[in-house]
């Protein structure tokens, strides 16, 4: 241990009342807005008085774990509102007990319009779906 560690440790700073009302307004305005990062509180607090960076606003609101969480827009990436047949999924009732038994195609476009497409026994799914195998009477993890 260093000795500025040391003597750090033997002489906490207490906080001052300034610092305390400070949290407590960061606290107030983060509850009423939890939209809100540290840069839109901390130009709410200058508009509210208080002269105060961003990077202790920044500091004081991961110490209270108050940063905001940005929720992610979802994204719609598969078109089911057409006019195209819907065929039905022959697979979801079939109980495999081995290999080779099932096959998947899956036909993807990607953005430079280049056809890809993979046919095959579907090993990945054959893992994640079932997760034992029979082998000689003797059922074994795939994993």
């Amino acid at each position: 241990m260093s000795r500025a560690g040391y003597y750090r440790f033997l002489q906490p700073v207490q906080e001052s009342a300034a610092e305390m009302e400070l949290r407590d307004a960061i606290q107030k305005l983060a509850v009423e807005m939890p939209a809100y990062g540290y840069r839109r509180i901390t130009a709410a607090l200058r508009r509210g008085g208080w002269v105060v960076n961003h990077k202790r606003v920044l500091r004081l609101m991961r110490a209270d774990n108050l940063l905001c969480l940005r929720r992610r827009a979802f994204v719609r990436t598969t078109d089911s509102d057409h006019k195209l047949r819907v065929y039905p999924n022959l697979a979801r009732e079939m109980r495999l007990s081995g290999l080779n038994q099932l096959w998947v195609g899956d036909i993807s476009v990607p953005q430079q319009a280049v056809w890809k497409m993979e046919v095959g026994p579907p090993e990945s799914a054959y893992r994640s779906r079932f997760q034992t195998t029979i082998s000689g009477g003797e059922q074994k993890s795939l994993s």
